[in-house]
């Protein structure tokens, strides 16, 4: 295989990245002050397990944890952990030897508490499980040959996002994003026609 780069392209793969957290129940040890179990992960869309070109994942945790530079070598690439604070968890994700890619490192600021009601409008229950999961994309510029005929191999040279919401979280799908973006195109629309309104009151005092 070769390692020669090739000019003008761009691969990019969806993947999402975040946390869960659930609240403690039941009895704890009388000198434990964790009041959640979370979960942080780096996985792809779908059935798409990574392997194929992430060697390793680096969660960087809060210095009072034990060891908390902790690697895991294969997926899914994922942590699980008690406590009791949210803080910034560092994601470093290194590349197979094969691509010739360098590590990209993430950031994710880890979420215990809901902050808001539920998609009712109803206070959040106690024993609900809060996500905080975010999309994104790893861009390859100018892979090697070598690395294209890996994402070849693995149909993985689109990104590939789903086009339907699937059931079951995370629902990142082209037809999210459109209707994600239908509601800023009517929220601009509402804040210009009411900038409109605004100018035409405003003329109509001045003439007063």
């Amino acid at each position: 295989m070769s390692n020669k780069r090739i000019k003008g392209l761009s691969v990019s793969r969806p993947i999402y990245y975040g946390n869960t957290a659930t609240p403690i129940t039941g009895k704890k040890p009388s000198d434990s002050d964790h009041t959640h179990q979370w979960t942080v992960m780096l996985k792809g869309l779908g059935n798409d397990d990574l392997s194929y070109y992430i060697r390793k994942v680096v969660f960087k945790l809060h210095e009072t944890y034990p060891n908390p530079l902790r690697t895991v070598e294969q997926p899914p690439f994922e942590l699980t952990e008690t406590g009791w604070g949210e803080f910034e968890i560092m994601i470093k994700v290194h590349f197979q030897v094969a691509t010739s890619e360098k590590s990209v490192t993430l950031y994710h600021h880890l979420r215990l508490h809901p902050y808001e009601d539920d998609i009712n409008g109803q206070p959040w229950p106690k024993d609900k499980p809060v996500s905080s999961l975010m999309y994104d994309e790893l861009v390859f510029n100018e892979p090697t040959e070598a690395f294209r005929d890996i994402l070849a191999k693995h149909n993985a040279l689109q990104p590939n996002l789903p086009t339907k919401k699937p059931a079951s979280l995370p629902q990142f799908s082209v037809q999210l994003e459109q209707e994600e973006l239908a509601r800023l195109d009517a929220a601009q629309k509402e804040v210009n026609a009411q900038i409109v309104s605004l100018k035409q009151r405003m003329a109509a005092l001045d003439q007063d």
